[in-house]
C-alpha cells in the first residue's frame, strides 16, 4: 500500500472537498468533511451509524483497536450530519450506498472503502498530494500539532501511544522541526 501524505494547506484542504464534489458527489465531498473533523480510519467512519450518535456526540468501538472512542462533534461535522439526516431519514449508516437501496432483499451498507480510496487517490493525482483514506486523519492530526505544537493531544486524538508514530504519522519531518528552531527566537 502507498503511503500517502497529510494535506499540510488549508486552502488545498477546501480544494479537494470542492473537486470531490464536483467529481465524485456531494456524498464523498461529505465523507472527507466528516473525516477531517472526526479523524476516524476509514473503516470506522463508514461504519458510523446515526444510532451512535447522540447529544453532539460520538460513540463507537474502533475496529483496529477494540478501543472506545467518544468524539464530540464541532459545528462543521454537526451540521453535514443533520444535512445528511434530513435529506436521507430512513437510513441507518451516515455515508449508507444507495447501491442497495434499488436491490430487494439486501441490507443496508456503507459506501466501501475501495470507491472513497479511488475517488480520493484521483483527485490527488488532480492537486498533486498523495491522498488516501488515511490523508484525513494525518491531516487533522498534523494541524492540530501545528496550532498547539503538542504531541501529547495529537497522540491522545489519534489514540496512538508512541510520539514517533505520532510525529511519523502526521508527515513532521526534520525539515519541520529544523524550521521551527529557526522561527522561533527566544
Amino acid at each position: 500500500m502507498a503511503e500517502v501524505q497529510a494535506v499540510k494547506d488549508l486552502d488545498t484542504v477546501k480544494l479537494i472537498s470542492y473537486l470531490l464534489k464536483r467529481t465524485y458527489g456531494q456524498q464523498i465531498a461529505d465523507v472527507w468533511d466528516v473525516g477531517l473533523n472526526l479523524a476516524l480510519r476509514i473503516s470506522d467512519l463508514l461504519s458510523i451509524k446515526f444510532e451512535n450518535i447522540h447529544d453532539e456526540r460520538l460513540t463507537l468501538v474502533e475496529g483496529k483497536t477494540s478501543k472506545q472512542a467518544t468524539i464530540k462533534l464541532n459545528e462543521k461535522a454537526r451540521s453535514i450530519v443533520a444535512r445528511i439526516k434530513d435529506e436521507h431519514p430512513d437510513h441507518i449508516y451516515l455515508f449508507q450506498s444507495y447501491r442497495n437501496q434499488w436491490s430487494k432483499g439486501l441490507d443496508e451498507a456503507p459506501i466501501s472503502r475501495r470507491y472513497v480510496s479511488r475517488a480520493f487517490a484521483a483527485i490527488g493525482e488532480e492537486v498533486g498530494i498523495k491522498l488516501g483514506t488515511h490523508s484525513m486523519r494525518k491531516t487533522r492530526g498534523y494541524h492540530l500539532y501545528k496550532n498547539t505544537n503538542d504531541i501529547a493531544r495529537v497522540m491522545k486524538m489519534l489514540r496512538h501511544s508512541s510520539e514517533a508514530v505520532t510525529l511519523r504519522y502526521i508527515g513532521i519531518t526534520q525539515e519541520d522541526v529544523d524550521r521551527d528552531f529557526v522561527e522561533l527566537e527566544i
